[in-house]
């Protein structure tokens, strides 16, 4: 069985004390048009990290299977050489673009991915505000497995994604050198993604890689201010009402639903997705679910 260190978990010092530094910073220098940390919003930050880690372990037995079986089924075999590394890791950012798309446009997706979207502040510690619901994008992966690279391979290059996206949730490092700009994620690039107003909704969905974004028409730069969280703001520092707030949403619409078109809408299409004026309804529901409502790019 192939094993590999477990990025994530020998990074948590680190992170912790990146943090700690750029709060000091906040304090040392404040700059009018950052919004910098707020006790309650980090605190369910860290809460929500926490409990993603504990969650994950739940989440990793089932995936884990599914995963080996198709390991086991597929006569294709990636060897783990100097030079298919790079391509290896290449082919995870793909697929990882494809599954941060497909979890702001699909609301049932949305509904897990949505933590991570719902503080209305952007640092370090929001890197770490992570849903608790992570079986949801596994099946993004599956051509890697089918094509032959190993499922601890998988994870381990899922790992040094997510650990290469740390870095870029803050304020505090304006623009990167153009080049770097142009090909990779940066945190002038999450910005956006983070941001709620219009015309940056549903942008940047790159991990390491912007290009993909700039490839498949999903780029928008950053060119005025960011504004953080939803488009309806959770108004809760509840862990548990951050994570499952989305979801209860949705139930709500299913209940109020008059048809089955509109029950797989409401599941399937877009955040925000309400059945068009004059539709039949059974019963009064919310107004907008929680939510962003997308403005998916094409």
């Amino acid at each position: 069985m192939k094993e590999f260190p477990d990025v994530i978990a020998w990074s948590i010092p680190a992170f912790v004390l990146l943090i700690v530094l750029e709060r000091v910073s906040y304090l040392l220098h404040r700059d009018d048009d950052e919004v910098g940390y707020g006790g309650a919003d980090t605190a369910t930050s860290l809460t929500m990290g926490l409990g993603s880690i504990f969650a994950d372990l739940l989440w990793k037995v089932p995936i884990a299977a599914a995963y080996a079986l198709l390991y086991a089924l597929t006569p294709l075999r990636v060897a783990e050489l100097w030079w298919t590394w790079p391509l290896i890791l290449l082919a995870q950012d793909f697929c990882y673009y494809w599954s941060h798309r497909g979890h702001h446009v699909i609301r049932i997706l949305w509904a897990s991915h949505v933590v991570h979207h719902s503080s209305q502040r952007f640092n370090l510690s929001t890197a770490l505000r992570q849903p608790w619901t992570g079986l949801t994008s596994w099946v993004f992966y599956i051509p890697l497995i089918v094509a032959g690279v190993h499922p601890a391979v998988v994870a381990f290059c899922g790992s040094v994604n997510l650990l290469y996206q740390f870095w870029i949730h803050t304020e505090r490092i304006e623009k990167m050198p153009r080049w770097y700009e142009a090909v990779f994620n940066t945190p002038s690039h999450h910005r956006v993604h983070h941001a709620s107003q219009g015309s940056y909704l549903d942008r940047n969905f790159g991990g390491i890689l912007i290009v993909w974004d700039r490839l498949f028409r999903s780029f928008a730069p950053e060119r005025e201010r960011c504004v953080y969280g939803l488009t309806k703001n959770v108004a809760s520092y509840n862990p548990v009402r951050v994570a499952f707030h989305e979801y209860a949403s949705i139930a709500r619409d299913l209940r109020a639903a008059a048809t089955w078109r509109h029950r797989v809408g409401h599941l399937f299409r877009a955040p925000g997705w309400q059945p068009a004026p004059g539709s039949p309804v059974r019963a009064a529901g919310p107004a907008r679910p929680d939510g962003r409502t997308s403005s998916a790019p094409g």
